[in-house]
């Protein structure tokens, strides 16, 4: 039975590109007919290994783009409050978002309109930025506030401005008490470092005038009744020191107002002079000096990040450009053991 009847085309010839593409197959015995040729044809195909199209993985959306960030973290990041604060003043209506009240999981946008009991948030100041973490030697007579009715030196006034946001201080030290004092423009990480629950270790190097006994110092480290509830030095160490000046480095948890000065007086020891040398795992730089701030990035700051038990940002390792040039001396100690 012949192939070439008439009203019956012959098969057509594969391309070029189909020739150059096939692959070559062992000779088989071609059975007569267009449908018995489609069937072998259909056979090959399915017999050949089909390889699958690789597909990029659709990238990650940021928030921006799926809509602006959540309400909590712009203002958390701020310093307006914490995460927690904000979703609790959502839960009592104290937020709203263009006249209605905001809802957990509400997003920012460009043009939103935002107030807090009323008052309005300019948020667009809390712009996404990478952190940055100050180190600033206090000095004595500086108070740590952004405006002082009584017109002393305060400690914004030293440190660079930013464009965008803000710098908040990790804490507080009154006015006749120098040393460490970070600041930072990321509110969520103030509020971690500073909160109550976190107990943050807090190292001072204090001189007192005169000797302690031994039992003083046993009471100190076991606790001693305060105006606002009992509190303790964790350690105290001896520093040494010749005539009537002697230095102790005592280590607290709590960030209590003037605790460290309250807890000597108690036993009627007098504080002549309070240097913070230590926040956390920080240690103030030994040649750091009075007025001066030294900028922690990289490593430093990863770990900063991790001890208050947060991710650091996906632009962490792109170091900033310090507002002012810090000499390569002023490295961070390690903290003491």
């Amino acid at each position: 039975m012949s192939n070439n009847k008439p009203g019956n085309k012959p098969p057509k010839s594969p391309s070029r590109t189909q020739k150059s593409t096939q692959r070559p197959q062992k000779p088989t015995k071609s059975a007569p007919g267009s449908a018995k040729r489609y069937q072998e044809q259909l056979a090959e195909n399915k017999a050949k290994p089909v390889a699958k199209a690789k597909v990029a993985p659709r990238p990650k959306k940021t928030e921006s783009e799926e809509g602006g960030e959540r309400i909590q973290k712009v203002l958390a990041r701020g310093g307006v409050g914490s995460r927690r604060e904000i979703e609790r003043w959502i839960d009592e209506g104290k937020l709203t978002l263009n006249g209605h009240p905001v809802k957990l999981g509400d997003r920012l946008r460009d043009g939103d309109r935002l107030l807090l009991n009323e008052r309005i948030i300019n948020w667009e100041k809390f712009a996404l930025q990478p952190t940055r973490v100050l180190l600033y030697h206090k000095p004595t007579g500086e108070v740590v506030t952004r405006r002082d009715p009584e017109g002393r030196p305060v400690i914004f006034t030293q440190l660079p401005k930013l464009l965008t946001a803000r710098w908040i201080s990790v804490g507080r030290l009154d006015i006749n008490t120098s040393g460490l004092l970070l600041v930072t423009n990321n509110g969520e990480l103030a509020n971690r470092l500073m909160h109550p629950s976190s107990q943050v270790e807090r190292e001072y190097a204090v001189r007192i005038l005169g000797d302690v006994p031994e039992a003083t110092l046993a009471l100190l480290k076991q606790g001693v009744e305060l105006e606002d509830g009992k509190a303790k030095f964790d350690e105290i160490r001896f520093y040494g020191g010749e005539g009537a000046n002697k230095w102790y480095h005592v280590i607290v948890s709590e960030g209590r107002n003037r605790l460290v000065r309250r807890l000597w007086e108690s036993q009627g020891v007098t504080v002549s002079r309070l240097i913070r040398v230590r926040y956390g795992p920080v240690v103030l730089p030994e040649r750091l000096k009075a007025k001066a701030h030294y900028e922690i990035n990289g490593k430093e700051l990863e770990l900063l990040f991790e001890f208050a038990g947060m991710t650091p940002e996906k632009f962490q390792d792109e170091k900033p450009e310090p507002a002012a040039p810090v000499p390569q001396r002023m490295r961070k100690r390690e903290p003491r053991k």
